[in-house]
């Protein structure tokens, strides 16, 4: 007797992958894989791989196989996503597989980057098969009506890319992104301590300093909010540590954050002026891993004049979004891809 088949949604993300069926997350992970050298077999996964990351010697090589919110390393992504749905139970080479299988893709794609996606994809039976655009699954997984003909503006503030839409009738009606986002800010993190404390820090590193006192508004960093930073003295060659503050790091974060600014600037500009009109009284919804930073409300509030809502569990928006697209596919029909 054969196993009913399954509906499941991806949210294949720079640094996390979420997989979500109807009702519930099934498994949030590091989007990091290990391979090794020799033999090709994959060593570790997610969290585990996330732990061996920086870490590892010549013969096992720590892989994240998307790069820009886009996949760089198709081999690599499809045995990322493999490990990672078979830790859900995946249904058997018997079993009549997946019905639907929906995964996020941010808007700012080519049609080779969206085929890359479904190659991963179609490496698993399944009857459907279908990609949401991130932002619009974003404003559904915040709650949004995005049929209504009055506009939204999205940020998504994500990994490797921030994407800013107008959203209007199931549809985009204004967009800009840049490839600037939450590696960006870690990348100048890295390069402050190696430029200005002569340390040399790995990019998990930087996260964490990001994650634990990350802020993007000077006015509201706190002096007294600190984190010690332990690397290599690039000198010396020997382990040492450095403090950085709150109000240290907001100015280092400044200049990715500028960019950020003036994509939400370059996308209000080309918006329809009724759109603008609804905007002017909805505001701007921030969503994305990277919408927890500490002072960006009150930086969005200052530079544009316009209600500034943070999504509570940025974190989820995506796969909230894509699993009531995987709910009611029917009704959702005008956004499938």
């Amino acid at each position: 007797m054969f196993a009913p088949s399954r509906n499941l949604a991806i949210d294949l993300g720079n640094n996390n992958t979420l997989l979500t069926d109807q009702h519930k997350i099934l498994l949030s992970e590091p989007s990091v894989l290990v391979v090794n050298e020799h033999n090709h077999k994959v060593e570790a996964v997610g969290e585990k791989a996330y732990e061996m990351f920086e870490k590892t010697h010549e013969n096992l090589k720590p892989v994240k196989p998307l790069k820009g919110g886009v996949i760089s390393d198709g081999d690599s992504a499809k045995k990322l996503v493999r490990e990672l749905i078979n830790r859900t139970g995946k249904p058997s080479f018997l079993s009549r597989g997946f019905n639907y299988l929906i995964s996020g893709v941010p808007f700012d794609t080519t049609p080779v980057e969206q085929r890359a996606l479904r190659d991963t994809l179609e490496q698993f039976s399944a009857h459907h098969i279908h990609l949401v655009y991130e932002p619009m699954a974003a404003a559904l997984g915040m709650g949004l009506n995005i049929k209504e003909p009055e506009g939204k503006l999205v940020v998504d503030i994500g990994g490797g890319i921030t994407e800013v839409v107008v959203i209007s009738l199931s549809g985009v009606a204004a967009f800009q992104s840049v490839r600037v986002a939450g590696d960006a800010m870690d990348e100048e993190i890295q390069d402050y301590f190696r430029r200005v404390h002569n340390l040399a820090i790995g990019l998990k590193t930087a996260e964490q300093v990001k994650k634990k006192i990350g802020c993007v508004f000077e006015p509201v960093a706190s002096q007294a909010e600190t984190y010690c930073v332990k690397g290599k003295d690039l000198l010396e060659g020997i382990p040492v540590s450095r403090w950085i503050n709150q109000v240290e790091l907001s100015r280092v974060l400044e200049r990715p954050f500028q960019q950020i600014e003036e994509c939400i600037h370059q996308s209000l500009q080309i918006c329809p002026p009724e759109l603008a009109g609804d905007i002017y009284k909805s505001g701007i919804y921030v969503t994305g891993g990277n919408a927890v930073l500490k002072g960006l409300s009150e930086r969005l509030r200052k530079i544009f004049k316009l209600p500034v809502h943070i999504d509570p569990q940025p974190l989820l928006s995506v796969s909230r979004g894509v699993s009531a697209v995987l709910s009611e596919p029917v009704r959702y029909k005008a956004i499938l891809r």
